[in-house]
């Protein structure tokens, strides 16, 4: 076997920024659950940094990790996967995530929410549908933060009926077709071509809502950097590609990026003046562009680094599943607490970063000594393996 450790550290990178993000989120003018009395725009350019591309490289390497799994052990592989990720789903919705709800309710319901926490919890299993504001009414239970789960299933599902329903030559033919399609520019113009057409077709028609069944536009994105990683695994000629042009990738990213920002918090347009259609079409465009391209660029630079395995790498490949289910309840948590002493947002924030990854961390030493919690953190019987492998020969063939 031959393990992707680049596709490892990737992955807790971006894990690791989804924490930073999070704390953000408490900062910016956009909706959350709890909120900054410091709230503002000001942190808003810094959070499009990541924006873009960082659900989606989560969504890649989840691609690639679901057809690594299927060349090793196809058979009982969506069993698996289904306990693996519905367990901590109903885990979390169950147990986790209140908190996040509660505060919300705390924080943001017209004249208070006085009621203790139980009280609350109550009515959350309940499916209460009376903690209501202008905007509409809070549905419980919820999944908040742990959505990532049942979509990263549903595209598992569909993989799995491409290796049910297809011949393994059909299976094999596609590979290559896409292998083919995704070597040299094509590793560039392919992904941002889909991504792009996704944007400028369905964004405007579907909001982002996390729900699942009506979340239109995300499918379109992360299901199709999902099968991008599926199809792609196995192409040494798509991973080398990306390799040569990682400081185009770097640079295309940065470009769109930059426009972006101008447009939105320099140029004077913003969604009550919104810029004019041609403009806002070819915001669209660079949007998508932005997100393959820092996707390929890290791709591309992380790629020499495949064989670096460590004993830190393969402790916090398992550390970042548990750290993922945790890390949003005890930031609201953190936050909300820590708002009557009137930090400054600089201080408050890093002491938000550096408590979460604590607790966390900590939370994790707890769950994998644990038999009875570790399924429900999505932790195997036994921590034997990276998530990243393929059988070497698989590796060995270009061009696939």
């Amino acid at each position: 076997m031959h393990r992707r450790h680049d596709l490892d550290w990737l992955r807790v990178i971006a894990f690791g920024l989804l924490v930073i993000y999070h704390v953000g989120m408490y900062y910016v003018s956009w909706d959350w659950h709890v909120k900054s009395p410091a709230a503002s725009i000001a942190p808003e350019p810094l959070m499009l940094l990541t924006s873009p591309w960082r659900m989606s490289l989560l969504f890649l390497i989840s691609g690639v990790a679901t057809a690594f799994m299927f060349a090793r052990q196809p058979a009982g592989l969506l069993r698996r996967r289904s306990w693996q990720l519905l367990l901590p789903l109903l885990f979390g919705m169950a147990v986790i995530v209140p908190p996040q709800a509660y505060y919300q309710v705390v924080e943001q319901l017209p004249g208070g929410y006085s009621e203790s926490y139980w009280a609350f919890y109550g009515k959350y299993l309940s499916g209460y549908q009376g903690f209501c504001d202008s905007d509409g009414c809070l549905r419980v239970p919820t999944w908040n933060h742990l959505w990532f789960l049942p979509y990263l299933w549903s595209y598992t599902v569909l993989a799995w009926l491409l290796w049910r329903l297809l011949p393994s030559s059909a299976l094999q033919r596609l590979r290559q077709w896409t292998g083919l399609a995704l070597t040299g520019w094509g590793a560039l113009i392919v992904p941002v071509a889909v991504l792009a057409i996704a944007r400028l077709l369905l964004v405007n028609r579907f909001e982002q809502t996390h729900a699942l069944t009506d979340d239109w536009y995300n499918h379109a994105q992360y299901g199709s950097v999902f099968l991008i990683g599926y199809l792609a695994a196995f192409s040494s000629r798509f991973w080398e590609s990306l390799q040569r042009l990682r400081w185009l990738s770097l640079t295309l990213a940065g470009v769109c990026y930059a426009a972006l920002i101008h447009t939105w918090y320099f140029a004077g347009y913003n969604d009550a003046q919104p810029p004019p259609l041609a403009l806002r079409l070819a915001l669209r465009v660079a949007w998508a562009v932005d997100q393959w391209c820092a996707i390929g660029a890290l791709l591309g630079f992380a790629y020499r680094w495949r064989e670096a395995d460590g004993p830190i790498l393969r402790y916090l490949t398992l550390a970042v599943f548990p750290l993922y289910i945790l890390h949003q309840t005890v930031i609201v948590v953190l936050a909300h607490k820590l708002k009557p002493l009137q930090l400054s947002p600089g201080i408050e924030a890093a002491i938000l970063i550096a408590v979460t990854f604590a607790l966390c961390l900590g939370a994790y030493e707890l769950i994998r000594r644990s038999a009875l919690l570790r399924p429900l953190f999505g932790l195997r019987d036994q921590p034997t393996e990276h998530i990243s492998r393929t059988p070497a020969k698989a590796v060995s063939e270009r061009g696939n």
